[in-house]
C-alpha cells in the first residue's frame, strides 16, 4: 500500500475538503495543510463541475467519488493530477481490487459513516485493501452534514488501518482535537463549518484553527 505522507513525518494531518474555487484553493493552501479535497459527486453542493482555473501543488489533492465509474474515476484522476482518491459510498472490496487492476496509482481512503461502535464492524473487509479509512457523521447526507458522531466509541477501533477523523470539525473543537489521542489517528477532515458558503472557506477561522492544533 502507499503511505500517506509519511504517516510518522509530519503530526495531525490536515485534510480540507470541498474546495472549487480557485484563489480560495490559494488562500487554504497557503495554511500549510497537508490535503485538499475536490468533490465530484454532482449531488453534493461543493460538487465540482469543472476543472478549477488553479489547482494546488503544495498539498495532496484528494478526489472525493461516491460509488462512481470506475473509468469515470481513473479519467478524472489523471486530469486532475490526483494524489489520493477518497470513496464516500457503497464501494466494496472488489470495486478497490478492481481499481487496482486498472492500474489506479493514488492514495485510497474509504470513508465510512458512523453512529456507533458497531458501524466499526463494516471497516474488517477493507483491512489491507484501503491505504487509510475515514470516519464520518452517519447523516442523512453522503457528508457535509457538520454534525458530529460520538468521538467516544473511537475507542472501540481495534483496526490495524489508520483514519482521519472527521464530521462536524468545528473552529471551537480546535482545543479538544489538539488533545485528542488514538494510536491510528493520523488526522482530521474540515469542510462544512469552516465555511462561508458551500465550497468557500473562511480563510481566518481555518488559520486560527490549524495554528491552535499544530502548536
Amino acid at each position: 500500500m502507499k503511505q500517506i505522507v509519511p504517516i510518522d513525518s509530519i503530526g495531525t494531518i490536515i485534510k480540507v475538503c470541498g474546495m472549487r474555487e480557485a484563489e480560495n484553493i490559494r488562500a487554504v493552501e497557503a495554511l500549510g495543510i497537508e490535503m485538499m479535497g475536490f468533490i465530484f459527486w454532482d449531488r453534493s453542493k461543493r460538487y465540482v463541475s469543472h476543472r478549477p482555473a488553479y489547482l494546488p501543488t503544495q498539498c495532496r489533492r484528494i478526489g472525493v467519488f461516491v460509488d462512481a465509474d470506475i473509468s469515470q474515476l481513473m479519467k478524472i484522476t489523471e486530469e486532475y493530477g490526483l494524489d489520493g482518491i477518497q470513496l464516500h459510498g457503497h464501494e466494496s472490496p472488489q470495486y478497490i481490487r478492481q481499481l487496482q487492476a486498472a492500474g489506479i496509482r493514488a492514495i485510497i481512503i474509504k470513508a465510512f459513516n458512523i453512529a456507533t461502535a458497531e458501524d466499526f464492524e463494516q471497516t474488517a473487509p477493507y483491512h489491507g485493501m484501503a491505504d487509510c479509512f475515514l470516519f464520518d457523521t452517519k447523516g442523512k447526507t453522503v457528508g457535509g452534514n457538520g454534525v458530529k458522531f460520538d468521538w467516544n466509541c473511537l475507542g472501540n477501533y481495534c483496526g490495524e488501518t489508520p483514519f482521519l477523523l472527521s464530521g462536524g470539525i468545528a473552529p471551537e473543537d480546535a482545543e479538544t482535537i489538539r488533545q485528542f489521542r488514538h494510536h491510528k489517528c493520523i488526522g482530521i477532515d474540515l469542510n462544512s463549518r469552516f465555511e462561508k458558503a458551500p465550497g468557500l472557506k473562511d480563510i481566518e477561522k481555518l488559520k486560527t484553527f490549524i495554528h491552535t492544533v499544530k502548536q
